[in-house]
């Protein structure tokens, strides 16, 4: 995490680039100035006159050279002889020998084009690029074309918008991840009285869902915001720390019209290491597209997200624990919570509520449902549910958990479900194993809701 004062170092080593910058510019410029003066004095045609001071050429005037550059003829007093990489003598007038001189000197030989540069007297204009005219055998002429200036505003402006505190840990055990949102520094004013309504908004991408999204407390009328929250998100997976990255935006809230965007920072979660927390002191940056974000084309960021619409993600996850007690002979189920549900309300969320079954159940009397969580993608429900079985039945058995959402006055919306039990795979049938291979040990699991649950009609 760096301190405001190596922040301060940072960018006092950034102003100090820009003035070696601006003197390397001035530099350049009284070379190119000195080229176009050259050019402008000269006053013969190249042709029966020199080139440069206009005298008389031929067998009743002074002898002359031909420039191999711009192949024009100049007096022996306005040529230079020079040797090429064959190490032959070849003569060029004074001013494409000052054409090379300034691509040489200028660097532009690397860059194939002249930098940007400031013309002495012209503070402030940027310089064309003079071309290849002189340094390309032939005569050909330098391609003009503008530069866009190379200073480092790219700092301010990150500098300008503010300075995020923050801290993440990967829970691998209990598949979490922490997002401890510390304290900003020097936000950008957005509000009339030079302040601003800072609040942080955590979104994980790819992935459009409200369950997505947390967001911490808005703190009024500062630019130096100390939240210390933490914000968490349950049911990610090493999958998910491998190709999410987490959003990080602060905004500005305001009562009567939209919240402003201020600033935002991004990490790929591949970035954390399990069980190890690891700290952050970011500049702020200016919104950016997500497929910019994600460092992926606009065609396969689309692609992706076509191929995500009903996917088994979308649906959410669910935490399921199994316990066979001995003593009690029969299997306790718990619903401990969900995540990232899919929303099924017009608000974008869901009321949701689940239901086991344990199969095949020709009585029809294992159905157990919890109670109804109400506007949320993430519920916190638990609660146990208690089968009698024997334990040698239990491998006969398959356990069907559905997620509902809970509508008044129509049908209620399924949501997703999962099936643990022989006939599984996966983690769903590792779980089933690991319960029937530990008694009286609780065991809990994530488990990803699909859209199908082969041999269960979704009517509740």
């Amino acid at each position: 995490m760096l301190e405001q004062q190596e922040v301060d170092i940072i960018l006092s080593v950034i102003r100090r680039a820009e003035q070696l910058e601006q003197i390397e510019q001035f530099r350049i410029g009284r070379l190119v100035e000195r080229l176009d003066n050259m050019k402008k004095s000269a006053l013969g045609n190249g042709l029966s006159q020199c080139l440069l001071c206009g005298e008389v050429l031929g067998l009743l005037g002074n002898p002359s050279i031909f420039c191999q550059d711009c192949c024009k003829k100049a007096c022996t007093k306005c040529g230079i002889e020079t040797q090429c990489s064959q190490k032959t003598t070849q003569w060029l007038c004074k001013i494409c020998s000052e054409h090379r001189e300034v691509w040489k000197r200028s660097g532009a030989w690397f860059y194939k084009t002249l930098p940007n540069y400031v013309r002495p007297g012209k503070e402030g204009q940027s310089g064309a690029a003079l071309g290849l005219q002189g340094a390309q055998r032939g005569g050909q002429k330098m391609a003009k074309s503008s530069t866009v200036s190379q200073t480092y505003t790219w700092a301010y402006s990150k500098a300008t918008l503010g300075t995020l505190d923050f801290s993440l840990l990967y829970d691998q055990e209990n598949n979490a991840l922490h997002c401890t949102i510390n304290k900003a520094k020097g936000l950008k004013p957005m509000d009339h009285n030079g302040l601003s309504d800072p609040y942080v908004k955590l979104h994980l991408l790819p992935g459009a869902s409200k369950a997505n999204k947390l967001r911490t407390k808005t703190l009024r009328n500062t630019l130096n915001p100390v939240w210390s929250e933490t914000l968490t998100y349950y049911g990610i997976t090493d999958e998910d720390m491998v190709r999410k990255t987490l959003r990080i935006s602060v905004c500005d809230e305001d009562k009567f019209r939209h919240n402003e965007f201020i600033g935002e920072t991004r990490i790929p979660l591949k970035k954390l290491k399990p069980n190890q927390t690891k700290n952050f002191y970011n500049c702020l940056e200016k919104q950016l597209p997500e497929e910019l974000a994600l460092g992926v084309t606009s065609e396969i960021y689309l692609l992706e997200r076509v191929l995500r619409v009903g996917s088994l993600e979308e649906r959410g996850r669910i935490m399921i624990s199994l316990k066979y007690s001995s003593q009690k002979s029969g299997l306790v189920v718990g619903i401990v919570r969900c995540a990232h549900l899919a929303a099924m309300d017009a608000n974008g969320f869901s009321d949701p509520y689940v239901k086991t079954y344990l199969k095949p159940d020709e009585n029809k009397k294992s159905k157990h449902k919890t109670a109804v969580k109400k506007k949320t993608l993430n519920p916190e429900f638990n609660e146990e549910f208690f089968y009698e079985i024997k334990y040698a039945d239990l491998s006969k058995k398959t356990l069907e958990v559905t997620v509902w959402d809970y509508d008044i006055g129509k049908s209620n919306d399924f949501i997703g479900g999962v099936s643990l039990g022989i006939s599984a795979n996966g983690e769903r049938l590792k779980h089933w194993f690991d319960c029937l291979k530990n008694k009286d040990k609780k065991i809990e699991r994530w488990h990803t809701l699909t859209n199908e649950l082969p041999g269960t009609t979704f009517n509740d």
